[in-house]
């Protein structure tokens, strides 16, 4: 089987309580409707890891890991300035989510699963000395940096079709000439976290690595195939070693707090072509992971259909 598909409840932990948009149930909601339509007897179903914490220091600073600890064992503030609330067991829940990505990215490397999708991951607002947006480690941060530092690859496309910016993966590496960005979002004067305008194209030696690409509030289906082919012209031109999706389903219709009106079909079609490129220039290597989403059915649905793309 090509595809690892990453199921457990050490995952589903990551969540926030008291009506948050980021609840627990959202692992579940997804995995019901992946069995209806049996999806998961068509790939490898792998448990989550948990990270070390070296694993997450090559993204984050050592004071900001030393608080999440904190805070996980007094369960009292925030992690951020009022999105990310703590509680007992969010630093155990979050690194959760860092080992299983980087899990993902490891057998991408080996070869043994070329492709996954994990969906209780791509936690694209994290900072590296703070949580910020529902994100309190930056998964995707930390699987560049360990592409870079443990499997030697360095050119890594990174691709986000999510509603909100990835402004934790992008200010990051805005300096980055080999971390290829793009990144399809609500424009960020109408939502967080306001960035991503689309003079952002990397700095210094990185200018014109970046692609950022501000969806109106409304965009369709339609919009999003004709911006979706200068995303793919733009990987393509870069030849990545590694590809890495963040498919956050809040950029669906209904969702309660974004404004764009996409149906899963946009999800699977970016799936499938990302899927196709990676066959063609490295050597199948692509994870994807799962981002926002906070309408249950729409966020069952387009990761869905993501997972049936990596299928095919």
């Amino acid at each position: 089987m090509a595809l690892a598909l990453y199921y457990g409840e050490a995952l589903g932990h990551y969540g926030f309580g008291g009506g948050h948009p980021f609840g627990t149930d959202r692992l579940e909601a997804f995995w019901h409707e992946c069995t209806a339509r049996g999806l998961d007897r068509r790939a490898a179903i792998r448990a989550p890891v948990m990270a070390h914490d070296e694993d997450i220091l090559r993204f984050h600073t050592a004071e900001y890991l030393e608080r999440v600890k904190h805070q996980s064992q007094t369960g009292v503030g925030f992690l951020d300035w009022g999105d990310t609330p703590a509680y007992r067991g969010v630093y155990e829940a979050a690194a959760t989510v860092v080992g299983t990505t980087l899990d993902a990215v490891a057998h991408a490397v080996s070869g043994e699963y070329p492709r996954a999708f994990v969906p209780i991951a791509g936690l694209h607002h994290g900072r590296r000395e703070s949580a910020a947006g529902f994100c309190v480690f930056n998964d995707i941060g930390c699987a560049i940096e360990t592409l870079r530092h443990v499997h030697g690859l360095h050119r890594v496309a990174y691709v986000d079709i999510d509603a909100h910016h990835g402004d934790g993966v992008f200010y990051a590496f805005a300096d980055d000439p080999e971390l290829i960005f793009a990144d399809l979002h609500e424009d960020g004067r109408y939502l967080y976290p306001g960035t991503g305008d689309a003079s952002e194209t990397g700095t210094g030696a990185a200018f014109g690595t970046k692609l950022n690409i501000p969806m109106p509030p409304g965009a369709d289906d339609v919009a999003f195939l004709h911006a979706w082919s200068r995303v793919e012209a733009f990987v393509r031109a870069a030849r990545p070693e590694i590809i890495l999706l963040q498919a956050g389903a809040d950029s669906i219709a209904g969702d309660p707090i974004t404004h764009l009106n996409y149906t899963p079909a946009a999800h699977g079609h970016a799936a499938r072509r990302l899927r196709l490129l990676a066959d063609e220039l490295c050597g199948g290597r692509l994870v994807a992971t799962g981002g926002g989403g906070y309408n249950r059915a729409s966020l069952a649905a387009g990761w869905c259909a993501v997972v049936e793309a990596l299928l095919d």
